[in-house]
């Protein structure tokens, strides 16, 4: 008798109709592509570390939170939404956008932001190298 082989990786893991991480990460580096323009012209410009500083705020800012959705902390001090802006920001602070609602919803939408700003920071990366390579 021929022993069972070994289920594919895809059927141990459990059903679910909710994207995991790595999908939720492109669609979010798509959408700020596409919606918020920033190619990858714009992402070379970026040349001191500001997608990986950005990438930790919103990284940070979901850590902010206990594991019941309640904030730990206040970042900053200015009694406004903003209180939660990092000092770190490395943009406008217009440009911060976290979801200011205190649930794992929102953590997950923080955690998928960071990780679509380090994948454009990894392309970046990339794409210098490329081009250092070349010359």
């Amino acid at each position: 008798m021929t022993p069972n082989p070994i289920p594919a990786a895809s059927t141990l893991q459990p059903e679910t109709t909710q994207p995991n991480g790595v999908a939720l990460i492109a669609a979010e580096r798509e959408r700020q592509i596409s919606v918020e323009g920033w190619t990858a012209e714009h992402d070379d410009s970026r040349t001191k570390g500001e997608l990986a500083r950005a990438a930790a705020c919103y990284a940070h800012f979901a850590g902010e939170y206990s594991s019941d959705g309640t904030i730990w902390r206040e970042i900053g001090n200015r009694g406004d939404e903003n209180d939660r802006m990092p000092g770190g920001w490395p943009f406008h602070p217009s440009w911060w956008k976290p979801s200011f609602t205190h649930d794992h919803t929102a953590r997950m939408r923080e955690l998928v932001k960071a990780g679509a700003l380090i994948v454009a920071e990894i392309d970046r990366l990339q794409r210098a190298i490329a081009a250092e390579e070349n010359t």
